[in-house]
């Protein structure tokens, strides 16, 4: 008999920091076992952490924890960037996904591919036609990845500051894994106030 899932989602904490930045640091030697030059040139310190304290007030940052509370990935969503997206792309129309990572120690459960739904699901419960991202425009394999996930490459874009700029997008309300959904929260704290489930809560645009 299977077992039964004990992941979910929730929103980020200021506690949740020295995590956040211990699997961005597994993150950067991961991709360099790979390849890529993607995270060449991390950021670290205070502007790391002043950035994912920033995410975290304004509600963007989120995690999936195991029972235990232990991060096992995080993404977070953010404004549209002006640097790739232009007003003929009709910004307020897409869901801007950022930084998806998720812990070594999780790979084979499909988390990122189940966070990736939750928020495509939460761009349509928000009337939005698009989820949209932007990766490093070196990493191919980053690139197969989302196409495999239903994101269709937009264009390229690469202003000389940035070493992103790879963007593609895929259709709000589209699941991969329809019947293995990340729930939010423990069920003591996901039920609204008639006791019924709450899969994907409203944020902060």
């Amino acid at each position: 008999m299977k077992s039964a899932r004990t992941e979910y989602l929730r929103p980020a904490r200021a506690e949740d920091v020295p995590a956040l930045l211990a699997l961005r640091t597994e993150a950067e030697g991961w991709l360099r076992t790979k390849g890529t030059d993607q995270w060449s040139d991390p950021e670290t310190g205070e502007r790391a952490i002043s950035k994912w304290r920033a995410s975290i007030d304004e509600g963007r940052a989120w995690v999936v924890v195991n029972e235990q509370d232990t991060v096992l990935a995080t993404v977070s969503r953010g404004p549209v960037d002006r640097d790739f997206w232009t007003d003929t792309d009709r910004p307020e129309s897409a869901l801007y996904l950022y930084k998806l990572m998720v812990a070594r120690e999780a790979s084979g459960r499909h988390l990122g591919t189940r966070v990736i739904d939750w928020m495509s699901r939460l761009a349509a419960l928000e009337g939005r036609s698009w989820v949209r991202i932007d990766t490093w425009r070196t990493n191919t394999g980053l690139h197969a990845y989302y196409e495999r996930l239903g994101f269709k490459h937009v264009r390229t874009e690469a202003p000389a500051h940035r070493l992103s700029g790879w963007l593609a997008q895929r259709p709000a309300g589209e699941v991969a894994l329809p019947h293995d959904l990340l729930p939010v929260g423990p069920d003591d704290e996901r039920r609204d106030h008639a006791g019924r489930l709450v899969e994907v809560p409203h944020q902060k645009g």
